[in-house]
């Protein structure tokens, strides 16, 4: 039988993806994204012993993942009296000429995407890592006819900030 640690760490390896796409949509600097990377994982091991393993690994872990982002990102928040420019929104000369429109869109999405309600942010960043309806619910404890709408209400914003570029 494997140790709870080492189950653990191979879980984590296996889902580390997860956290990073969090901590780079939750955190505009890299110590921030550290920091937050480093309090999800403590959170996770924090609560692995109340893992289920009838139930998927990653649904189990972007729901304490998320949370913990939404508080820090909250925390972070309400410390600050100004906030810092995002990285991707500074775009160097050079820079550009490399860039293909694909990659320009990727970045203004993304830019988009962290605009949103913290909710709202987690809700879509699911929908674009291909979770159902109901993963997504299980993850946020909203209704799967909720989640729907809201997915397409984010969509809607996200068309209209496009068309507006």
């Amino acid at each position: 039988m494997i140790a709870k640690d080492q189950e653990f760490t191979r879980l984590i390896k296996e889902n580390k993806g997860i956290i990073y796409k969090i901590c780079n949509s939750y955190c505009a600097s890299k110590d921030d994204r550290d920091d937050l990377a480093q309090e999800i994982i403590y959170n996770l091991w924090k609560s692995f012993n109340s893992f289920n393993a009838a139930y998927k690994f990653s649904t189990w872990m972007y729901r304490i993942a998320l949370n913990v982002a939404i508080s820090f990102y909250r925390q972070k928040k309400r410390f600050k009296n100004q906030s810092p420019i995002p990285e991707g929104l500074i775009v160097f000369a050079e820079q550009l000429e490399d860039k293909t429109e694909i990659e320009e869109n990727l970045q203004l999405l993304q830019n988009f995407i962290n605009e949103l309600k913290e909710i709202d942010k987690a809700i879509i960043l699911l929908y674009l890592d291909n979770k159902s309806h109901r993963e997504i619910s299980e993850i946020t404890g909203f209704t799967e006819t909720n989640i729907a709408t809201k997915i397409n209400r984010i969509k809607e914003k996200l068309r209209l900030k496009f068309s507006n570029k």
